[in-house]
């Protein structure tokens, strides 16, 4: 199919194998497609039509390419609704309803509850090991989870990393923290993610770490993007190693991001938008002086942590990226870290669904 797109004038984005795209009157023309499903979008309908035809001719002998057109489209689970100019509503209302139907605890209306996890999300717990079958349905529904928080609902994405770690022995306590998650989802099972961009050369990452928070004392780290209004993208994972200090979670928790923060502006440049801001905010000053200054600001405390944490300070002098300072009321990646309660809950909540 590559080969083919490429022999009538499409070229590949070279940092995504699957989105291609073509100049036509102009304007560009992009195709992206996973598996068997394709999406292709231009200014000019007609452009759309022609490129039907061609897929017919080339593949309608497998079987006609059938075409959905307009504002709104279904998708592994989601529904894409661009009927509003300049956002787009990601819908999995029916996904979440099903999951909810599906739980083997059936929940009522009066079964919610105000956050996706309570205080004491990271703590080991404690109960006897879960058995095979209702381990097995954990498993299930905490992959169910994860699906709906990388793609509509970042909202559970914290509880769910953590439920993630848990997977392989849970216990009966892991159950009651699927239950409260389950609980919250039946609360807002309605929610959508509203996506939309203020400028889409200017790109912000909210990066924070929580630290040493987990039952082996690795810290959490949480990331959120946008371009203006909701997060295309969120991460909240559990670190790989221990660090000594908040200072070193931080670090971490940047270097954990910093993949996914140039990789985006690349591929962003290479869709046709001069990215002229990569902003990432953080709360720390100490970690922020380490990102820009590197050695120079390292002390006894922090000459020990290992060089590639000091990687961002070769990608500030690059121009690859700015770092800047958030303070901790504003830094919405806090949301990723823990479980947060109460009104800085529904505020960080309400900027990552873009509500």
């Amino acid at each position: 199919f590559r080969k083919d797109l490429e022999s009538i004038g499409f070229v590949f984005n070279p940092y995504d194998p699957c989105v291609a795209n073509k100049m036509i009157d102009s304007k560009q023309h992009t195709v992206r497609f996973h598996v068997d499903d394709l999406k292709s979008s231009h200014v000019n309908s007609k452009v759309n039509d022609e490129f039907l035809k061609w897929l017919n001719k080339m593949y309608g002998g497998y079987g006609e390419v059938k075409a959905t057109r307009g504002k709104v489209h279904d998708y592994l689970g989601m529904t894409f609704d661009f009927s509003e100019e300049g956002k787009v509503i990601v819908d999995m209302v029916d996904y979440i309803t099903a999951m909810i139907d599906d739980f083997p605890t059936k929940l009522t209306q009066d079964d919610i509850a105000p956050t996706p996890a309570a205080e004491d999300l990271f703590a080991q717990g404690k109960g006897e090991m879960l058995v095979k079958n209702t381990a097995d349905e954990f498993h299930t529904f905490v992959a169910k989870a994860l699906f709906a928080c990388k793609r509509a609902r970042p909202d559970i994405h914290t509880a769910t990393s953590v439920l993630c770690t848990r997977t392989k022995s849970p216990i009966e306590d892991d159950g009651k923290k699927l239950l409260r998650m389950m609980k919250y989802l039946n609360r807002t099972k309605e929610d959508k993610l509203i996506l939309s961009a203020d400028d889409l050369h200017i790109i912000k990452w909210y990066v924070d770490a929580s630290f040493a928070v987990h039952p082996d004392f690795k810290s959490h780290t949480g990331g959120v993007a946008t371009f203006g209004r909701g997060a295309p993208y969120t991460m909240s994972r559990k670190q790989k190693l221990n660090t000594r200090s908040s200072t070193e979670a931080e670090l971490v928790g940047a270097d954990d991001l910093s993949t996914m923060i140039l990789w985006t502006k690349l591929f962003m440049e290479a869709q046709g938008y001069e990215i002229k801001k990569n902003i990432l905010y953080q709360d720390n000053k100490s970690a922020i002086l380490l990102e820009t200054n590197g050695k120079k600001s390292s002390s006894k405390r922090t000459r020990a942590l290992n060089i590639r944490y000091f990687f961002l300070t070769d990608q500030v002098e690059k121009k690859n990226l700015t770092i800047e300072h958030c303070p901790t009321t504003e830094m919405i990646g806090d949301y990723m870290t823990k479980p947060l309660q109460g009104k800085l809950f529904e505020k960080f909540r309400k900027e990552i669904m873009g509500h």
